[in-house]
């Protein structure tokens, strides 16, 4: 059967859509646009989208548990707890529990996930060039449990895209100037990764675009969104260098995907309208839609709730 790709109209085109996470238990799907400095909560059940705007950037919001209305989101620099009734137009309360790499100018977080034991993970990149042009090696990777901050990997390009396969012993993680998804072992134990191995290279593949976002489904499989290659694609975590299938997207700049719908089986896809030079490169429209993929004839898993 082939993917059935639909644009989601509700919700309104945006600059930069990014950090999409479905939460089981509100039935509702969760991004970002950094662009628009804003977040967003889209129920499909009632069609109802809605959202809110600061004046610093986020990059992803992730429900906290046991709560009905409290979200982890990153605002720059800063790691911070909100509570927020899915409608207002201001939170009622802002708490900011970590900030990090204030002695490089121009650093901001960029992808955040929360894995199963509810630890946030989310990294940094510099945000001050265009995408186009080579980005420096300031980027960091911390993880966030019980409000403590710890560092695991230095010298990052653009943080990008994090997942853990069902049993949590395996961490993928992109570094989009890498142009490569990574592996590495996995301890939530003692909140370590070692063992870094390269799992799938785009230049091997001669794919186009950077690897960006990802998500794991429940064959413990990846698919990874391609910024500048109008693609998402899915890639085997047991046999490296191993290409599943390729979903061809409307637009070119694919930004980050995640499984929802009350079955697991709908991939929400995000996408952005930036840069230009793009237009140039590609035929397809850059206007940065929101995008439901159904017919893939496999279940994701469900995103995780952060352990405040």
């Amino acid at each position: 059967m082939s993917p059935v790709i639909e644009q989601i109209t509700e919700v309104n085109l945006f600059g930069l859509g990014e950090g999409p996470h479905w939460d089981t238990e509100t039935q509702s799907l969760y991004f970002v646009d950094l662009l628009e400095k804003s977040i967003h909560k889209y129920v499909p059940s009632t069609k109802q989208h809605t959202k809110m705007v600061f004046n610093k950037t986020p990059s992803f919001i992730i429900p906290v548990k046991e709560s009905s209305d409290r979200f982890v989101i990153s605002l720059e620099r800063d790691i911070c707890v909100i509570t927020w009734d899915g409608v207002s137009a201001t939170p009622s309360n802002l708490e900011t529990i970590a900030s990090v790499d204030t002695e490089i100018e121009g650093n901001t977080f960029n992808d955040g996930k929360a894995d199963a034991f509810g630890n946030l993970w989310a990294g940094t990149l510099f945000s001050k060039l265009e995408i186009e042009k080579q980005f420096p090696k300031t980027g960091t990777l911390y993880s966030v449990s019980n409000k403590q901050l710890k560092k695991h990997i230095s010298d990052i390009f653009i943080s990008n895209g994090l997942a853990w396969n069902k049993d949590s012993k395996k961490f993928y993680f992109i570094d989009s100037g890498k142009r490569t998804i990574d592996q590495f072992d996995y301890d939530p134990k003692n909140l370590t990764i070692s063992n870094c191995q390269p799992l799938f290279s785009l230049d091997k593949h001669e794919l186009k675009g950077l690897p960006d976002g990802q998500t794991l489904d429940d064959n413990d499989n990846l698919w990874v969104a391609l910024y500048e290659g109008g693609k998402v694609i899915n890639i085997s975590t047991t046999q490296p260098e191993t290409l599943l299938g390729v979903i061809d997207m409307p637009e070119n700049l694919v930004t980050s995907v995640c499984f929802g719908g009350p079955k697991f089986d709908e991939l929400y896809v995000t996408t952005a309208a930036i840069n230009e030079h793009t237009k140039h490169s590609s035929t397809k429209p850059v206007k940065s839609g929101l995008y439901k993929v159904t017919g893939l004839g496999v279940k994701g898993l469900p995103s995780c709730r952060f352990n405040l």
